[in-house]
């Protein structure tokens, strides 16, 4: 499993090697930022899983809000399990 890890990090590490010759990004009214391409696609990627991550927050917390319900309505009428009297407390 290491191999392969090590592996798709020399491949990566390569690719940002390989892609270090600046870009420019125009923006609206005329601004524009010029860096890195390598550093460019990783803000993408990390705009992508920020916005992705915010977008299943909602339906992840409705999901956690409905597991805890059922414990909570249920908990209280489990029984306990017995204790072994060989082990102290």
């Amino acid at each position: 499993m290491w191999l392969l890890k090590a592996a798709l990090f020399f491949t990566l590490f390569a690719f940002a090697l390989n892609n270090q010759a600046p870009v420019q990004l125009h923006f609206f009214f005329g601004h524009s930022w010029q860096a890195p391409l390598v550093l460019v696609l990783l803000l993408v990627l990390l705009v992508g899983v920020l916005l992705g991550v915010l977008v299943m927050l909602p339906p992840w917390m409705a999901a956690r809000r409905r597991a805890n319900q059922r414990e909570l309505s249920r908990g209280f009428d489990a029984p306990v399990p017995p204790q072994d009297p060989t082990h102290g407390s």
